[in-house]
């Protein structure tokens, strides 16, 4: 059925562009090459929990380029990941050790609040020590090389942006349901033998509820590729232990500027976070970036990102350009988002994006 409501979704397989952007994505997606995350369970790692968390930091450094070296052997035919032995424990078990220490003063995001969220305290986000879903589902809507995409929507945001449309999920005026790793590996793996070509990870935002997605991949069982759908306001630490574990990170880029971040998102700092974990993206995996475009906000923010997407990570960056704003929870508070875009305002969007270069967006 979805072939149908999606037809897009069949011929994106033929795109050139978006198989030249996405190439390791499309083979995980179709089972020639194993996730980040299964080939992550193949490196040893020797640690002890209780080891100084810069020590456990050093030896993450260490084996992370034993993933990325034993990715290119398995990706070049040299080695197979299913001859390899399976260690005690392994370098996503140390990711999600380390994950686990952060939570004891948590600085997953850029906001830092430093709370002990293992002893119930709650920061910025509200996210506690369990994983708190709201839906899991076949979503049909993402972009058409995601579709049919297994999503995972948990609750909680590190940020408050005043026209969020999952303002109910990303607010906690939901109360969602807790999952166990277990449980939620479960509903991983069933979604992939659904026929979803991913497991699309969002909200709300991931990035409150890292620790537990490491910790429910080490649970599953199947080849699906991670995608990391993310507001792109999560801290260095995060980007470390994403990497070698997210396939793809599907990234919103926001704002042009900070004054605009701060005013309707209140995230201080987010163009500095977001430059720098888009280009973690692009080093550790593959990209595809969303720009939601704003009223009135083409020259301060749509234009300024879409200049940085091409000079930064390529012309051939698979772009999604985004037109379906609408005014949204509490929109109404900002004068020039209280209503839609307008057909020049649309129109000049996509001018931009072939001023800067982009040779491979999507509207």
């Amino acid at each position: 059925m979805w072939r149908i409501i999606r037809r897009d979704a069949v011929s994106v397989l033929e795109d050139e562009n978006a198989r030249r952007s996405l190439a390791r994505y499309f083979d995980v997606m179709r089972d020639y090459k194993p996730a980040k995350f299964l080939i992550a369970k193949k490196i040893p790692a020797d640690f002890d929990e209780d080891d100084p968390l810069r020590d456990l930091w050093s030896l993450h450094e260490e084996l992370l380029l034993e993933l990325n070296n034993l990715q290119r052997e398995i990706d070049a035919g040299m080695k197979r990941l299913e001859e390899l032995e399976t260690p005690n424990r392994s370098l996503l078990d140390l990711k999600e050790t380390i994950a686990r220490r952060i939570l004891e003063s948590c600085h997953f995001c850029t906001r830092r609040c430093g709370v002990n969220r293992l002893d119930g305290e709650l920061g910025y986000c509200r996210c506690g020590g369990q994983i708190t879903v709201s839906s899991i589902f076949e979503h049909l809507g993402e972009e058409p090389e995601l579709v049919p995409s297994g999503t995972i929507f948990t609750m909680g945001c590190t940020i408050k942006c005043l026209h969020c449309q999952n303002w109910t999920i990303s607010q906690w005026f939901e109360t969602g349901e807790i999952y166990s790793p277990r449980r939620l590996a479960l509903a991983v793996e069933q979604l992939r033998k659904n026929g979803c070509r991913n497991a699309n990870l969002v909200g709300g935002e991931p990035t409150p509820w890292l620790h537990q997605w490491l910790r429910t991949f080490i649970h599953v069982g199947v080849n699906v590729p991670v995608v990391w759908n993310s507001n792109s306001y999560y801290s260095e630490e995060a980007a470390m232990l994403l990497a070698g574990f997210a396939d793809v990170y599907l990234l919103d880029f926001k704002y042009g500027n900070n004054r605009c971040a701060e005013r309707i998102s209140n995230a201080p700092g987010y163009w500095e976070a977001c430059t720098r974990n888009h280009l973690y993206g692009k080093e550790h995996g593959e990209l595809i970036v969303r720009v939601l475009v704003l009223p009135e906000h083409l020259e301060c923010c749509t234009r300024v990102i879409l200049n940085w997407i091409s000079d930064n990570l390529g012309p051939n960056t698979r772009t999604n350009l985004m037109f379906q704003y609408r005014p949204e929870w509490r929109a109404h508070e900002v004068p020039e988002l209280r209503r839609r875009l307008n057909g020049s305002e649309m129109k000049r969007a996509v001018e931009l994006a072939k001023e800067a270069g982009l040779t491979n967006f999507i509207t």
